[in-house]
């Protein structure tokens, strides 16, 4: 909530009407729009107000007398408080005192000596004593003061209740005694002059009296001059002038006036051609918005045409509102004709009984729209199933039919009558429904008609039973070609029913007689034909898994298989319909679903171990260096994963289907109705953790053997001898590879199956420490720079590897450190 206004300080802190106030306080306004009041002693100063600040306003205070307080209203923080007061006066101006203000002329007698004036630019002070006021303005004496030692008085010159005290106390209290002695001299001076008398006066004035008697020089010879020119009697020459400038006015204003009535009958015509000008045009604006589908904006210009000149009198607008009304006449055979054309929206139907009820439509456009929903249903079902009969005959490869195309795809043509026949009524019945409610809900502008309710719900059952009547006029085939179409055909007609299986159970109970269990069976053997071929799809493209890591494709498409399987399954079948029995109370039932769940899982197990059983293309990875070699490739053209990486996939893809997707799915199964697959969950479970281990064992091994079987090459290339006399400079080749290429499987690690960082390189630093210490026991003498160097070498080795050095790994490098000889030793030999 905003603050209130306060006023902190106000400078001049008195002066006459009209004085130049600065006010400063807090939360004056934030802008110079919420200052909306300003009182000064009382008196309103919001139009001299001049807002700068929050802190500051510039204002003229008005002609409050006395002290008062500065309020100050915004906006926001409404009317605020004064911690300061003003005190106004009123100022006593003589005749010869520059003022912006007029003065009433007084005796020269009674004048005295004005204490202030207001002048055009700034307020002066005029003395009687004749001396400067500046030093006493700078610290007023205390008016409250002054009241106590003069009561009754005042320092006015020209009040009855002058006192002299007052005066000299307010005007000069801080003047030295040798000035007032100077100026009572003056004052003496002056009144003396005043007493000189009239000779003094003209003396002084005697320019303004000579020209004075010049000026009634020059009025009595003009008036001479014209008496002897007109005469003694001059009022008739005047009546004479005066009455022919009368006719002088008259000739001359009548031509305006005609012109200006003229002009007005003019503007009269016009403005009444204005105000009918919507009238007139309004024919050609509906043709125009008709050909636009503006069907609103002429709505709404009939009905105001009609408030304004519905009951007029008047011939031509008569004509022109039969016109208008013959126009909208066209335009209710237009919407009506919309109204009959199928298919449309519910949304724009609702919109077109809305426009013809305010276009006063003689029929109830509501009930006609739903006979016209009720009688496209029965047409599209009639013709869907005629089409279907004549493709059947014809053994048409693609249907088409109302705009729809389906395509042949292993169904026979009775499943995709079925299919379109429970699809006309799934997308057309709804809007005819939610029509039907709106009509009598009042939804639909017009009162309802409570007694066609039941003529209604007999228009829903006429469609439904006809859809039923169809359906069962298309026997299935015998035998085994029930088994493909039946879960599909299923499918579509249950969801059908349970979409209006409280209103039309009865028709559609009939229908539902496939056993579901066969449908369940068949479903989940497809799919396990389908996973089976799953490692055909992986691209080995790697998806980054902000939880998991990273997975290729595959745990993704099986999860996606299994889901849509069990959607589907969910849809047709495993959802218990109306007065259908338990599908899993039959425990040979259960029995069978459970294994065929189990081999999907199975089959998906397979196939990740499928897509890593061996290289076949003899792959090397490229994070293993072969300084020895010289068949080491430069580049690695292929831009796919290497063999070792696809490991690592399929590692990562177990541990994600492990945790992710085997819970999901089988969650999903259990939500959607099928038994208890714990059993399943556990032996899936186990499959995986399996395949991951020996992935994992796989991969460690392919990438330890080539790297062990480098480091012996590369520790004697370039004829490198231990018994050198050459002191170590640098790591040798070998200990710069071992360190290089598990830096290599690290990033390997890093980028495809971070979480087996150290499970993975701690095995290989185990695997190269063991070589390394089984090379320095074969060497057969060393140096003392040979010493050096070969524990340089494996000092490098341990700090670059030191978080994946396991207890066994530092068993391996003491046991080298052992078998190199101290520098003393190497010294005596």
């Amino acid at each position: 909530m905003a603050q209130t206004p306060v006023v902190t300080g106000i400078s001049p802190k008195e002066g006459p009407p009209g004085t130049k106030v600065t006010i400063r306080g807090e939360n004056l306004g934030n802008k110079p729009t919420d200052l909306i009041g300003l009182t000064i002693c009382g008196c309103d100063c919001l139009l001299s107000a001049e807002w700068k600040s929050p802190n500051k306003i510039i204002a003229r205070s008005g002609p409050g007398k006395g002290r008062g307080d500065i309020i100050v209203t915004t906006v926001r923080g409404g009317k605020g408080t004064s911690t300061v007061q003003f005190r106004g006066y009123h100022e006593t101006i003589g005749p010869l005192t520059e003022s912006a203000v007029w003065v009433e002329e007084t005796p020269v007698q009674s004048l005295g000596w004005g204490s202030r004036a207001l002048s055009s630019s700034s307020f002066q002070i005029e003395d009687p004593l004749g001396l400067s006021v500046e030093g006493n303005d700078r610290k007023k004496f205390p008016e409250d003061s002054l009241l106590e030692l003069f009561p009754g008085c005042n320092g006015d010159l020209a009040s009855e209740e002058f006192s002299p005290g007052w005066f000299l106390l307010e005007h000069h209290h801080a003047t030295s005694f040798d000035d007032l002695r100077v100026g009572l001299t003056y004052l003496k001076r002056k009144v003396d002059t005043q007493k000189e008398g009239q000779l003094s006066f003209l003396k002084g004035n005697v320019g303004s009296v000579i020209e004075q008697l010049e000026t009634l020089e020059n009025l009595k010879t003009t008036f001479e001059e014209d008496i002897i020119k007109h005469g003694l009697n001059r009022t008739e020459t005047i009546e004479s002038a005066i009455k022919e400038c009368i006719s002088e006015g008259n000739m001359l204003f009548d031509g305006v006036l005609k012109g200006r009535e003229k002009a007005d009958r003019t503007r009269n015509a016009l403005g009444v051609l204005q105000r009918f000008r919507f009238l007139f045009t309004l024919p050609a604006s509906i043709e125009r918005n008709m050909k636009r589908g503006e069907y609103d904006t002429i709505i709404n210009d009939y009905g105001r045409v009609n408030n304004l000149f519905g009951k007029t009198d008047v011939n031509l607008f008569k004509k022109v509102l039969a016109e208008v009304r013959l126009k909208v006449s066209e335009l209710k055979n237009v919407l009506r004709e919309k109204l009959q054309t199928m298919p449309n929206t519910l949304e724009t139907q609702k919109k077109i009984i809305r426009n013809l009820v305010h276009l006063e439509y003689d029929d109830e456009p509501g009930w006609e729209a739903i006979n016209v929903h009720s009688k496209y249903i029965s047409d599209q079902l009639n013709e869907c199933h005629l089409f279907h009969i004549t493709a059947e005959m014809n053994e048409d490869n693609v249907i088409i039919f109302t705009h729809i195309i389906f395509f042949q795809n292993g169904l026979n043509h009775r499943v995709e009558c079925v299919e379109d026949l429970t699809q006309v009524i799934c997308l057309r019945l709804p809007d005819m429904w939610l029509l039907g409610q709106s009509y009598f809900n009042g939804e639909l502008y017009v009162k309802p008609d409570a007694s066609k309710n039941q003529e209604f719900k007999k228009l829903i059952v006429g469609v439904v039973s006809q859809m039923c009547r169809l359906v069962r006029s298309w026997p299935p085939p015998k035998g085994s070609a029930l088994v493909p179409w039946l879960p599909h055909c299923l499918r579509h007609v249950r969801s059908a029913y349970s979409v209006y299986k409280n209103v039309f159970s009865t028709c559609f109970l009939a229908l539902v007689f496939i056993p579901r269990l066969q449908c369940i069976k068949t479903a989940l053997k497809n799919v396990g034909d389908q996973v089976k071929n799953l490692s055909s799809k992986e691209n080995w493209v790697l998806i980054h898994d902000s939880k998991y890591g990273v997975i290729t494709q595959l745990p993704k498409l099986f999860e996606s298989m299994m889901s849509e399987c069990l959607a589907g399954l969910k849809e047709s079948v495993l959802q218990k319909g109306h007065r259908e029995s338990e599908l899993f109370e039959n425990e040979l039932a259960k029995k069978d679903v459970t294994s065929l769940v189990l081999s999907c899982f199975n089959a998906y197990v397979q196939c990740l171990d499928r897509l890593t059983a061996n290289n076949d293309d003899g792959e090397q990875s490229m994070v293993v260096s072969q300084i020895a070699t010289p068949t080491f490739r430069q580049s690695q053209q292929s831009t796919s994963l290497v063999w070792e990486q696809r490991v690592l996939a399929c590692a990562s893809n177990c541990r994600y289907s492990k945790l992710v997707t085997l819970p999901r799915v089988i969650g999903l199964a259990q939500s959607h109705g099928l038994p208890d697959l714990s059993q399943v969950m556990d032996t899936t479970s186990n499959n995986l953790s399996e395949l991951q281990n020996h992935l994992v064992f796989t991969y460690v091994e392919a990438k330890s053997d080539p790297l062990v079987g480098t480091i012996e090459p590369s520790m004697y290339i370039g004829h490198f001898d231990w018994d050198t006399d050459l002191p170590p400079t640098d790591l040798r080749p070998y200990a710069k590879e071992i360190i290089a290429n598990i830096i290599a499987v690290h990033a390997e690690l890093e980028h495809v199956c971070s979480w087996l960082e150290f499970e993975v390189i701690s095995q290989i630093v185990e695997t190269v420490m063991e070589e390394v210490s089984r090379l320095m026991l074969c060497v057969p003498r060393m140096s003392v720079c040979g010493s050096q160097q070969a524990r340089l070498d494996i000092a490098g080795i341990k700090h670059a590897l030191e978080p994946f050095i396991t207890q066994q790994a530092d068993g391996f490098i003491n046991e080298a450190l052992e078998a190199i000889p101290s520098l003393k030793e190497a010294g005596d030999e």
